[in-house]
């Protein structure tokens, strides 16, 4: 009897036992159920992630575009600037004409009024010939109007006399060299064989009108 007692109370325990084991240890589906809320999360991160590169990649193609949409030299934009270029140099000339004391800074001005006049009809003709339009809104254009603007404002201001002279040479060489860099840079993007030989005249009689203001002030301005 005391022998049938101890096996069923050592059967009772380990029973216990087994079932303490079972209640402890995590099941399989619970285990599955876990990682597959993990891998979700996982999932939705890559994705949110892979959208954002998605939506990064295409601003950077949008902004691209857009950058090479507005740095295109049109035919307007050309003109544009070719027009407000001319106008600025007769405006300034003309003042220097008359305000100019050295003779031959002048003289360099009379110059200036003259081709630039000729050069101004020549580009409205050919603008015509090409029905283009004068496009002056342009970035390039209208920062060289605004320039153009200050400085016959300062040049109306100050009084006439050498330094007088100087600064305005010193302008004129700033002005046709940054003239002349947008139109060997619009002669290069442009297809229009008429309008490629019209940018390669006016770009020589620009570099012309550079070296002669670089003479004057080697020689007049030491």
């Amino acid at each position: 009897m005391i022998a049938h007692a101890h096996r069923f109370t050592t059967l009772t325990l380990s029973l216990i036992c087994v079932s303490a084991l079972a209640a402890c240890k995590p099941s399989d589906k619970t285990t599955d159920t876990a990682a597959a809320r993990t891998d979700s999360s996982a999932g939705r991160i890559d994705s949110a992630a892979n959208m954002a590169g998605a939506k990064t990649d295409s601003a950077m193609r949008s902004d691209s575009t857009h950058a090479v949409t507005n740095s295109a030299w049109t035919n307007d934009k050309i003109f544009g600037f070719a027009h407000n270029a001319n106008a600025g140099e007769i405006a300034l000339g003309k003042l220097a004409e008359t305000k100019a004391t050295n003779p031959q800074v002048k003289a360099f001005a009379r110059e200036m009024v003259k081709d630039h006049s000729a050069m101004m009809s020549e580009t409205h003709a050919l603008m015509g010939k090409l029905k283009a339009n004068v496009d002056t809104a342009a970035d390039d254009a209208r920062d060289l109007a605004n320039a153009g603007k200050d400085k016959l404002k300062e040049l109306t201001d100050k009084a006439a006399g050498k330094d007088w002279d100087q600064n305005y040479i010193e302008d004129q060489i700033n002005t046709h060299q940054k003239v002349l860099d947008k139109l060997t840079d619009a002669a290069k993007s442009n297809t229009d064989s008429t309008l490629t030989k019209a940018l390669s005249k006016a770009t020589s009689k620009v570099q012309e009108h550079l070296t002669k203001a670089q003479a004057i002030k080697s020689s007049q301005f030491k």
